[in-house]
C-alpha cells in the first residue's frame, strides 16, 4: 500500500541520525555518558531487523515434536502476481488460508492421515532471488495430527504428507473464494484460474534444519546492506544499484545492475501492510489452542514407540545483555530517550 511505503521510506531515512533522536547511557563503571542514535525498527528497514532471528529460531526449536517435518511451498502463477501486488492485504491473507485450508481436507482422508487437526508455522515470503515479485508461503509441518478423540497421535509417513497434484485445484479453488468473499474475483486475470498453481512438498527430517534456513528470513527484508555492491549517484537523483544475485541451484553470485528508481520501486513492493503478521501459527500450535506441549510431545513419542525421556528442570529466565561501554567494558545504564529538540536543550545544559 503506497501509504505504507511512505512510511517506510521515511523510517529509513531518519533510522540512527539525529532526526530520530538519541538514547542517553551512562556507565556504571567509568560513569562516561554515551550518546547512541535511535534505530528507526520499522521492519522493513535492513539495519533494524538482525538480532531478532535467533531469539525466533530458539522458541520454534523448544517446541519441535519428535516426528518427521515437511516443508510445505504454495506459490501462486505469475498472472496474478499483479493483483496481489495491489491488493496485498487481502490476497496475502487468503494465501495463508487457502494454503492452510488446503492442507487440511487432504490430511481429512484416511489415505493420507485420518485427522483435521494439524499443527503448523507459516512464513511469508514476497521476494526471489533478484528482488523481484514472488510471493508464496513456506508451512513447517510436524508430520501428522491429533486424532479426533484428541487422546491419540496420527502420524503421516515418514517421506509423505499430502499429494501435491490432489492440492493444487484445492488451493486454486479455495484462494477463488476468499477473493469472492472480498469481492475482488472480477479484477482477477480469468487465465489465472486455468493453470496449475505450484506446490512442493518436501520432508525435512525433524524441522530443525528448515527452520534454521527459515529464521533469517522471518525479520529480513528483500535485501540486505552486503548484498549492495556499489550505488552510483546520477543527475536529477537518478543513479545506479549494482547488487549481488545468486544463481539458481548454485551458491555463486553474479551481479545485476538497475536504475535507482528502478531498485527503489523493486525493494518498496515487498513493503507489507501495516500491522500484518507475516508469520502465523494454525491448528494445535495457534497460541489460542492452548496445547500443552509436554503432554504432546509425550503423546507423539508414544505412538511412535520411541524412548521419551522425562526431564524436570526450572523455566530459563531471559537474558537481559547490557550495553558495553566503549571505554571501559562495563554496562551502560539507561538514562533517557531525547527528542532532537530535547537533545540541543541537554547539549547547552551540559555546556
Amino acid at each position: 500500500e503506497p501509504r505504507d511505503q511512505i512510511a517506510a521510506v521515511r523510517a529509513m531515512i531518519r533510522c540512527r541520525t539525529m532526526a530520530a533522536g538519541t538514547i542517553l547511557y551512562r556507565c556504571t563503571q567509568c560513569h562516561g555518558r554515551h550518546e547512541v542514535l535511535k534505530s528507526c525498527g520499522n521492519r522493513s528497514c535492513p539495519s533494524c531487523q538482525g538480532g531478532k532471528a535467533h531469539a525466533w529460531l530458539e522458541k520454534q526449536l523448544s517446541m519441535l515434536l519428535p516426528c518427521n517435518y515437511f516443508m510445505v511451498t504454495f506459490t501462486v502463477p505469475e498472472s496474478i502476481r499483479p493483483f496481489m501486488r495491489s491488493h496485498p492485504r487481502e490476497s496475502y491473507r487468503a494465501l495463508f488460508r487457502a494454503a492452510y485450508a488446503t492442507m487440511v481436507k487432504l490430511a481429512k482422508d484416511p489415505k493420507y492421515i485420518g485427522s483435521e487437526r494439524l499443527g503448523m508455522t507459516g512464513v511469508l515470503h514476497t521476494w526471489g532471488r533478484d528482488v523481484g515479485y514472488h510471493p508464496h508461503v513456506h508451512f513447517i509441518v510436524p508430520g501428522g495430527a491429533i486424532g479426533e478423540d484428541g487422546t491419540s497421535w496420527l502420524s503421516s509417513r515418514a517421506d509423505f504428507f499430502i499429494p501435491v497434484l490432489a492440492a493444487s485445484p484445492i488451493f486454486r479453488a479455495k484462494f477463488k473464494a476468499e477473493m469472492k468473499r472480498c469481492g475482488l474475483v472480477d479484477k482477477i486475470p480469468e487465465k489465472a484460474w486455468k493453470v496449475a498453481w505450484n506446490i512442493n512438498s518436501k520432508a525435512v527430517g525433524d524441522g530443525r534444519s528448515s527452520l534454521k534456513y527459515l529464521a533469517p528470513y522471518v525479520f529480513r527484508v528483500a535485501i540486505g546492506n552486503h548484498r549492495i555492491v556499489s550505488v552510483t549517484p546520477g543527475p536529477d537523483g537518478l543513479g545506479e544499484v549494482t547488487y549481488k544475485v545468486r544463481r539458481s541451484g548454485t551458491r555463486r553470485y553474479r551481479s545485476m545492475t538497475v536504475s535507482a528508481e528502478e531498485f527503489l520501486r523493486r525493494y518498496l513492493q515487498h513493503v507489507l501492510p501495516r500491522g500484518f503478521q507475516k508469520v502465523r501459527h494454525f491448528g494445535f500450535m495457534h497460541p489460542r489452542s492452548k496445547t500443552n506441549w509436554e503432554w504432546l510431545s509425550m503423546l507423539v513419542t508414544v505412538s511412535l514407540s520411541l524412548v521419551y525421556v522425562l526431564t524436570v528442570m526450572a523455566k530459563p529466565q531471559p537474558v537481559r545483555r547490557a550495553p558495553r561501554c566503549p571505554d571501559c567494558g562495563g554496562d551502560l545504564e539507561f538514562v533517557a530517550a531525547l527528542s532532537p529538540v530535547d537533545m540541543s536543550s541537554y547539549e547547552l545544559d551540559s555546556s
